[in-house]
Protein backbone atom coordinates (compact mmCIF):
# COMPACT_ATOMS: atom_id res chain seq x y z
CA UNK A 1 0.00 0.00 0.00
CA UNK A 2 2.54 2.77 -1.58
CA UNK A 3 1.37 6.19 -1.80
CA UNK A 4 2.10 6.31 -5.41
CA UNK A 5 -0.49 3.59 -5.53
CA UNK A 6 -2.93 5.30 -3.42
CA UNK A 7 -2.51 8.93 -4.46
CA UNK A 8 -4.20 7.52 -7.91
CA UNK A 9 -7.14 5.99 -6.44
CA UNK A 10 -10.40 7.64 -5.71
CA UNK A 11 -11.08 8.44 -1.94
CA UNK A 12 -13.20 5.60 -1.33
CA UNK A 13 -11.39 3.30 -2.73
CA UNK A 14 -8.55 4.26 -0.56
CA UNK A 15 -10.67 4.08 2.32
CA UNK A 16 -11.57 0.75 1.06
CA UNK A 17 -8.35 -0.92 0.74
CA UNK A 18 -7.18 0.72 3.96
CA UNK A 19 -9.99 -0.77 6.16
CA UNK A 20 -9.81 -4.56 4.39
CA UNK A 21 -6.30 -4.19 5.47
CA UNK A 22 -7.19 -3.84 8.77
CA UNK A 23 -9.47 -6.26 7.93
CA UNK A 24 -7.15 -8.53 6.77
CA UNK A 25 -4.83 -8.17 9.97
CA UNK A 26 -7.80 -9.20 11.98
CA UNK A 27 -7.81 -12.11 10.28
CA UNK A 28 -4.15 -13.26 10.11
CA UNK A 29 -4.18 -12.20 14.36
CA UNK A 30 -7.85 -14.57 14.31
CA UNK A 31 -5.23 -17.26 13.02
CA UNK A 32 -3.68 -17.49 15.80
CA UNK A 33 -6.06 -20.03 16.59
CA UNK A 34 -4.46 -22.52 14.40
CA UNK A 35 -1.11 -22.59 16.41
CA UNK A 36 -2.59 -22.50 19.84
CA UNK A 37 -5.36 -23.31 21.50
CA UNK A 38 -5.05 -21.33 24.99
CA UNK A 39 -3.85 -17.90 24.67
CA UNK A 40 -2.42 -16.56 27.67
CA UNK A 41 -4.38 -13.99 30.09
CA UNK A 42 -1.43 -11.96 30.78
CA UNK A 43 -1.16 -11.55 27.29
CA UNK A 44 -3.76 -11.18 26.38
CA UNK A 45 -3.88 -8.15 28.69
CA UNK A 46 -0.82 -6.61 27.63
CA UNK A 47 -2.82 -6.80 23.94
CA UNK A 48 -5.88 -4.89 25.01
CA UNK A 49 -3.50 -2.56 26.38
CA UNK A 50 -1.35 -1.68 23.25
CA UNK A 51 -4.79 -1.64 21.47
CA UNK A 52 -5.82 0.95 24.06
CA UNK A 53 -2.75 3.37 23.16
CA UNK A 54 -2.64 2.79 19.70
CA UNK A 55 -6.66 3.99 19.72
CA UNK A 56 -5.86 7.02 21.88
CA UNK A 57 -2.78 8.40 20.13
CA UNK A 58 -4.74 7.98 17.15
CA UNK A 59 -7.52 10.03 18.12
CA UNK A 60 -5.38 12.88 19.03
CA UNK A 61 -2.81 13.21 16.56
CA UNK A 62 -5.00 11.72 13.78
CA UNK A 63 -8.34 13.07 14.72
CA UNK A 64 -8.81 15.77 17.29
CA UNK A 65 -5.51 17.58 16.29
CA UNK A 66 -6.46 18.21 12.65
CA UNK A 67 -9.60 19.64 13.60
CA UNK A 68 -8.79 21.85 15.68
CA UNK A 69 -6.36 23.59 13.50
CA UNK A 70 -9.32 23.20 10.16
CA UNK A 71 -12.18 24.95 12.57
CA UNK A 72 -9.72 27.90 12.93
CA UNK A 73 -9.41 27.91 8.97
CA UNK A 74 -13.38 27.75 8.87
CA UNK A 75 -13.76 31.28 10.95
CA UNK A 76 -14.97 29.12 14.02
CA UNK A 77 -13.08 29.08 17.39
CA UNK A 78 -10.85 25.82 17.45
CA UNK A 79 -12.38 23.80 20.41
CA UNK A 80 -16.28 24.21 18.93
CA UNK A 81 -15.98 21.52 16.39
CA UNK A 82 -13.73 19.39 18.00
CA UNK A 83 -16.18 19.02 21.40
CA UNK A 84 -18.87 18.86 19.73
CA UNK A 85 -17.86 15.93 17.61
CA UNK A 86 -16.08 14.40 20.81
CA UNK A 87 -19.11 13.99 22.56
CA UNK A 88 -21.51 13.15 19.99
CA UNK A 89 -19.43 10.44 19.06
CA UNK A 90 -18.89 8.98 22.60
CA UNK A 91 -23.00 9.76 22.61
CA UNK A 92 -23.25 7.37 19.73
CA UNK A 93 -21.40 4.24 21.15
CA UNK A 94 -22.50 4.98 24.50
CA UNK A 95 -26.79 4.11 22.69
CA UNK A 96 -24.81 1.25 20.48
CA UNK A 97 -23.62 -0.02 23.61
CA UNK A 98 -26.54 0.08 25.30
CA UNK A 99 -28.74 -1.52 22.82
CA UNK A 100 -26.03 -3.99 20.92
CA UNK A 101 -26.09 -7.41 22.68
CA UNK A 102 -22.80 -8.26 23.52
CA UNK A 103 -20.53 -10.30 25.75
CA UNK A 104 -17.15 -9.29 27.12
CA UNK A 105 -14.27 -11.88 26.94
CA UNK A 106 -14.16 -14.08 29.79
CA UNK A 107 -17.70 -12.94 30.93
CA UNK A 108 -20.73 -15.07 31.90
CA UNK A 109 -23.53 -15.18 30.03
CA UNK A 110 -26.06 -13.84 32.52
CA UNK A 111 -23.19 -10.70 32.03
CA UNK A 112 -24.13 -10.37 28.35
CA UNK A 113 -24.92 -6.21 28.00
CA UNK A 114 -27.56 -4.78 25.38
CA UNK A 115 -30.66 -5.66 25.10
CA UNK A 116 -31.60 -9.35 26.16
CA UNK A 117 -31.64 -11.90 23.11
CA UNK A 118 -31.28 -15.58 22.60
CA UNK A 119 -28.31 -15.30 20.75
CA UNK A 120 -25.65 -17.96 20.71
CA UNK A 121 -22.24 -16.64 23.00
CA UNK A 122 -19.78 -17.25 20.17
CA UNK A 123 -21.94 -14.05 18.62
CA UNK A 124 -22.46 -11.93 21.66
CA UNK A 125 -18.39 -12.31 21.35
CA UNK A 126 -17.63 -11.60 18.13
CA UNK A 127 -20.40 -8.50 18.20
CA UNK A 128 -18.66 -7.30 21.33
CA UNK A 129 -15.76 -6.87 19.34
CA UNK A 130 -17.73 -5.45 16.12
CA UNK A 131 -18.35 -3.03 18.67
CA UNK A 132 -14.69 -1.74 18.87
CA UNK A 133 -13.92 -1.92 14.88
CA UNK A 134 -17.10 0.15 13.94
CA UNK A 135 -15.29 3.97 15.16
CA UNK A 136 -11.63 2.44 14.00
CA UNK A 137 -13.01 1.93 10.07
CA UNK A 138 -14.84 5.36 10.65
CA UNK A 139 -11.59 7.22 11.95
CA UNK A 140 -9.63 5.56 8.29
CA UNK A 141 -12.44 6.70 6.12
CA UNK A 142 -12.57 10.20 7.13
CA UNK A 143 -8.95 10.85 7.38
CA UNK A 144 -8.63 9.80 3.77
CA UNK A 145 -12.06 11.46 2.88
CA UNK A 146 -9.90 14.67 4.52
CA UNK A 147 -6.97 14.09 2.74
CA UNK A 148 -8.79 14.30 -0.49
CA UNK A 149 -10.83 16.73 0.16
CA UNK A 150 -7.64 18.88 0.04
CA UNK A 151 -7.54 19.96 3.57
CA UNK A 152 -3.98 20.95 4.67
CA UNK A 153 -3.91 19.62 8.36
CA UNK A 154 -5.12 16.09 6.73
CA UNK A 155 -2.93 14.14 4.10
CA UNK A 156 -2.10 10.80 2.16
CA UNK A 157 0.25 9.72 4.54
CA UNK A 158 -1.36 10.79 7.57
CA UNK A 159 -4.38 8.34 6.80
CA UNK A 160 -2.27 5.76 5.73
CA UNK A 161 -0.30 6.05 9.01
CA UNK A 162 -3.43 5.86 10.98
CA UNK A 163 -4.24 2.82 8.82
CA UNK A 164 -1.10 1.08 9.59
CA UNK A 165 -1.69 1.74 13.45
CA UNK A 166 -5.13 0.61 13.64
CA UNK A 167 -3.79 -2.36 11.20
CA UNK A 168 -1.49 -3.20 14.13
CA UNK A 169 -4.32 -2.90 17.15
CA UNK A 170 -6.37 -5.27 15.40
CA UNK A 171 -4.32 -7.93 15.48
CA UNK A 172 -4.57 -8.87 18.86
CA UNK A 173 -8.35 -8.13 18.53
CA UNK A 174 -8.88 -11.30 16.24
CA UNK A 175 -6.95 -13.19 18.67
CA UNK A 176 -8.69 -12.12 21.41
CA UNK A 177 -12.37 -13.41 19.86
CA UNK A 178 -10.52 -17.11 17.89
CA UNK A 179 -8.58 -18.10 21.15
CA UNK A 180 -11.82 -17.52 24.12
CA UNK A 181 -13.99 -19.40 21.30
CA UNK A 182 -11.65 -22.37 20.89
CA UNK A 183 -11.24 -22.97 24.51
CA UNK A 184 -14.38 -23.24 25.00
CA UNK A 185 -14.11 -26.38 22.44
CA UNK A 186 -15.48 -24.48 18.85
CA UNK A 187 -13.53 -25.81 15.83
CA UNK A 188 -10.30 -24.35 15.07
CA UNK A 189 -11.97 -23.41 11.56
CA UNK A 190 -15.29 -21.68 13.34
CA UNK A 191 -13.19 -19.72 15.68
CA UNK A 192 -11.35 -18.33 13.13
CA UNK A 193 -13.95 -17.59 11.32
CA UNK A 194 -15.65 -16.33 14.17
CA UNK A 195 -12.57 -14.02 14.97
CA UNK A 196 -11.94 -12.42 11.61
CA UNK A 197 -15.98 -11.69 11.61
CA UNK A 198 -15.21 -8.93 13.86
CA UNK A 199 -13.39 -7.09 11.63
CA UNK A 200 -15.73 -7.38 8.44
CA UNK A 201 -17.43 -3.93 9.50
CA UNK A 202 -14.43 -1.81 8.88
CA UNK A 203 -14.42 -1.57 5.19
CA UNK A 204 -17.86 -0.85 5.75
CA UNK A 205 -17.33 2.00 8.24
CA UNK A 206 -14.70 3.44 6.29
CA UNK A 207 -16.85 3.72 2.98
CA UNK A 208 -19.29 6.00 4.91
CA UNK A 209 -16.52 8.08 6.62
CA UNK A 210 -14.78 8.69 3.72
CA UNK A 211 -18.02 9.65 1.30
CA UNK A 212 -19.50 11.52 5.01
CA UNK A 213 -17.09 14.15 4.74
CA UNK A 214 -15.79 14.19 1.02
CA UNK A 215 -19.21 15.33 0.09
CA UNK A 216 -20.17 17.45 2.98
CA UNK A 217 -16.99 19.63 3.41
CA UNK A 218 -18.21 22.04 6.19
CA UNK A 219 -18.67 18.56 8.54
CA UNK A 220 -15.21 17.31 8.32
CA UNK A 221 -13.84 18.91 11.58
CA UNK A 222 -16.91 17.08 13.76
CA UNK A 223 -16.04 13.90 11.62
CA UNK A 224 -12.84 13.73 12.56
CA UNK A 225 -13.76 14.33 16.11
CA UNK A 226 -16.86 12.48 16.31
CA UNK A 227 -14.32 9.47 15.47
CA UNK A 228 -12.31 10.31 18.03
CA UNK A 229 -15.10 10.84 20.62
CA UNK A 230 -16.06 7.17 19.80
CA UNK A 231 -12.89 5.62 19.59
CA UNK A 232 -11.70 6.76 23.01
CA UNK A 233 -15.22 5.59 24.69
CA UNK A 234 -14.18 1.69 23.59
CA UNK A 235 -11.23 2.51 25.47
CA UNK A 236 -12.35 3.88 28.57
CA UNK A 237 -15.27 1.72 28.10
CA UNK A 238 -14.53 -1.69 27.04
CA UNK A 239 -10.58 -2.23 26.30
CA UNK A 240 -9.16 -1.13 29.46
CA UNK A 241 -11.43 -2.19 31.82
CA UNK A 242 -11.25 -5.94 30.16
CA UNK A 243 -7.59 -5.96 30.72
CA UNK A 244 -7.39 -4.73 34.26
CA UNK A 245 -9.85 -7.47 34.94
CA UNK A 246 -7.18 -10.53 34.05
CA UNK A 247 -5.51 -8.90 37.30
CA UNK A 248 -2.06 -7.85 35.03
CA UNK A 249 -2.64 -3.90 35.64
CA UNK A 250 1.15 -3.51 35.13
CA UNK A 251 1.25 -5.13 31.67
CA UNK A 252 -1.88 -3.19 30.63
CA UNK A 253 0.17 -0.45 31.46
CA UNK A 254 3.17 -1.12 29.80
CA UNK A 255 0.74 -1.99 26.56
CA UNK A 256 -1.00 1.06 26.82
CA UNK A 257 2.46 2.96 27.01
CA UNK A 258 3.42 1.06 23.95
CA UNK A 259 0.96 1.76 21.70
CA UNK A 260 0.79 5.00 21.95
CA UNK A 261 4.30 5.70 21.37
CA UNK A 262 4.08 3.54 18.24
CA UNK A 263 1.31 5.33 16.77
CA UNK A 264 2.76 8.73 17.79
CA UNK A 265 5.56 7.58 15.69
CA UNK A 266 4.39 6.54 12.97
CA UNK A 267 1.95 9.82 13.07
CA UNK A 268 4.56 12.14 13.30
CA UNK A 269 7.00 10.42 11.28
CA UNK A 270 4.51 9.39 7.92
CA UNK A 271 2.18 12.66 8.81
Amino acid sequence: MTLAFMEDLNPVVQALLATLFTWGITALGAAGVFLKRELNRRLLDGMLGFASGVMIAASFFSLLKPAIEMSHDMGVPGWLPAVIGFLLGGAFLYLVDRLLPHLHIGMAMNSAEGLKTSWQRSVLLVLAITLHNFPEGLAVGVAFGAAAAGIQEATLAGAVALAVGIGLQNFPEGLAVSAPLRREGISRWKSFFLGQLSGIVEPLAGIIGALAVFMVRPLLPYALAFAAGAMIYVCVEELIPEGHSGGHSDVVTIGVMLGFALMMMLDVALG
